[in-house]
């Protein structure tokens, strides 16, 4: 790819376009990775969201695998090049980032990487992460040519590395990127608070609707006691009552907790659901969550909610209580149904003392949400060796 004032831009206005299509920040920075290795024609590309700690809060890269990205380890912290972008918003172009004075060395998994270009997004005086790409490709000479790995020895002077152009069209990127992050952050937080507004509503409504039964519950016990002794007769009557009043309350519960479905799984599905919820836990806990899905297809409402309720308490079990560093969600397709898989590195439990550790962990409801749907609920644990929660669902 060579890039040049007639090629670049319409590279750059069909990246812009394809960040605009998305709204989860998940989707966004894959996105900007993704865009800026085809337009600057390059081997490997990242960008990384910084914490308040040191570290990344996210980090996504384009152009190796999972099975290389798991070989490479844990994410890099915020130093030598990466914490110059990060700290003075200044762009680095390097013609071999190896011979950088700030260059601290990789895990030995790490693919080799020589010129180097790098960006920071930022939003103000307020920078968003730090964009950076390695190895520009080149085609590969002639027999007469020089020689030299694939065709470019990446060495400096030999002008082989990117160019001013490369950061002009990078830096155009870059802007839209951080207009395209921020949206998408302020989406995310807008859904939060509508989530929590809608639970707020719910909450009220629910009181409203419960307690004036329970209230008249109460009286009714009450009346119930103080007749016993002196008159049998009504005390049963009144017994009565309160049978009747506890089943109309049961019954106004059960109501309030169908309108509960949340509104983001009839408007995203199930999928976008689940990882918008997994990403905003991963960004609230010290642990890392995660979420993968793998074909898989509508489903019944019915289904889809109790996959969700069953994600929301395994997930809640193993954040809460099981002192997990990695939480992994999986939803996958099972035949016409889907397999929800939640596992988790934590302390885990004895399965045998299942009474117990089920009035606990909420295993009792989370089995009969599956049996309501006709699914099946496994639950696999040992001391020590974490805990796996698989729900299977039929398809509708």
């Amino acid at each position: 790819m060579t890039n040049g004032p007639g090629a670049g831009i319409p590279a750059v206005s069909s990246a812009i376009l394809a960040m605009s299509r998305h709204l989860e920040v998940r989707d966004v920075l894959k996105t900007i990775v993704a865009s800026a290795r085809e337009l600057l024609d390059a081997e490997y590309a990242a960008l990384g969201v910084p914490d308040d700690h040191g570290g990344f809060a996210q980090f996504v890269v384009d152009g190796i695998s999972d099975e290389e990205w798991k070989a490479i380890g844990p994410l890099p912290r915020q130093h030598g090049i990466l914490a110059a972008m990060l700290h003075s918003a200044t762009p680095e172009r390097l013609a071999d980032v190896r011979a950088d004075p700030r260059f601290g060395g990789w895990p030995a998994a790490h693919p080799d990487m020589s010129d180097f270009i790098g960006l920071p997004v930022a939003d103000g005086d307020e920078i968003l992460g730090a964009l950076f790409l390695a190895n520009k490709r080149r085609d590969k000479p002639s027999a007469s040519g020089p020689s030299g790995g694939d065709g470019c020895p990446f060495t400096a002077g030999d002008g082989c590395g990117f160019t001013e152009e490369d950061e002009r069209l990078l830096g155009i990127l870059a802007e839209h990127a951080a207009i395209a992050l921020t949206n998408a952050r302020l989406y995310e937080r807008s859904r939060e608070l509508t989530i929590a507004g809608e639970r707020a509503r719910l909450a009220h409504e629910l009181h409203d609707a419960v307690a004036q039964k329970l209230f008249s519950l109460r009286l009714t016990a009450q009346a119930a006691t103080a007749l016993v002794d002196r008159d049998p007769a009504r005390a049963k009557g009144e017994l009565h009552q309160v049978a009747l009043l506890a089943a109309e309350a049961a019954d106004e519960l059960r109501a309030a907790v169908i309108e509960l479905r949340p509104a983001a799984l009839d408007e995203d599905g199930l999928v976008a659901t689940l990882r918008s919820q997994v990403q905003v836990l991963d960004r609230a806990h010290t642990a890392c969550v995660t979420f993968e899905a793998h074909g898989v297809r509508v489903l019944p409402s019915a289904q889809e909610e109790a996959l969700l309720r069953v994600a929301q308490e395994a997930l809640h079990n193993a954040l809460r209580h099981s002192g997990a560093g990695h939480v992994a969600v999986t939803l996958a397709r099972y035949g016409q149904g889907a397999l929800l898989r939640i596992a988790d590195d934590g302390r885990g439990f004895d399965t045998r003392a299942v009474r117990r550790a089920g009035r606990h962990l909420g295993l009792v409801s989370m089995r009969d949400r599956a049996g309501s749907v006709g699914g099946k609920l496994t639950v696999e644990s040992e001391p020590g060796k974490g805990t796996t929660v698989k729900m299977e669902v039929p398809g509708g």
